[in-house]
């Protein structure tokens, strides 16, 4: 598992959001420390503890041979709002992995993406699993995608005993 990120994302957001482009920037920035997360390209919109809008325009970066957005990228959409709603919470010294991940596609995705996942949020850093559920609407409010997120979550480990 990765080290605690919940105290200095939530104060990187706080900073960020208050500036003319601070949401963007913030997403650029948070692309460029999750490699993966940030090849989408997509945009935190809403970022709260146990709570987390993100959107995704539709361009051919992420599209498939159908002209929809890939469903590989709708996963990355999906695991990114649920990741942000849990970790943003997350209390000190607390640490989060996902560990599993479905997705069920009801369309196909094109347009201005929405994805959102809202989960109550851990009160201490005990070692658990949280099943967090998030949706994925495009520009007419149909769901185009529902996801199931199994993240665990646990003390942060010292540096001498880091894994």
């Amino acid at each position: 598992m990765a080290p605690s990120i919940g105290p200095g994302l939530r104060r990187y957001w706080h900073r960020a959001g208050a500036l003319p482009g601070g949401k963007w920037l913030f997403s650029r920035l948070l692309g460029r420390l999750v490699p993966y997360t940030g090849t989408i390209g997509a945009t935190i919109r809403v970022l709260e503890p146990g709570y987390c809008v993100v959107v995704l325009r539709d361009r051919r970066k992420v599209r498939n041979h159908l002209l929809s957005v890939h469903a590989i990228a709708l996963c990355n959409l999906g695991e990114m709002a649920t990741g942000l709603a849990l970790m943003n919470g997350l209390p000190d010294k607390t640490r989060a992995i996902l560990s599993g991940l479905s997705i069920a596609y009801m369309k196909k995705a094109r347009g201005l993406l929405t994805a959102s996942c809202r989960c109550a949020v851990p009160t201490d850093n005990r070692e658990n699993e949280h099943l967090l559920n998030g949706k994925i609407h495009d520009e007419a409010g149909d769901l185009v995608a529902e996801i199931t997120a199994r993240w665990l979550i646990g003390p942060e480990k010292s540096a001498a005993h880091a894994d």
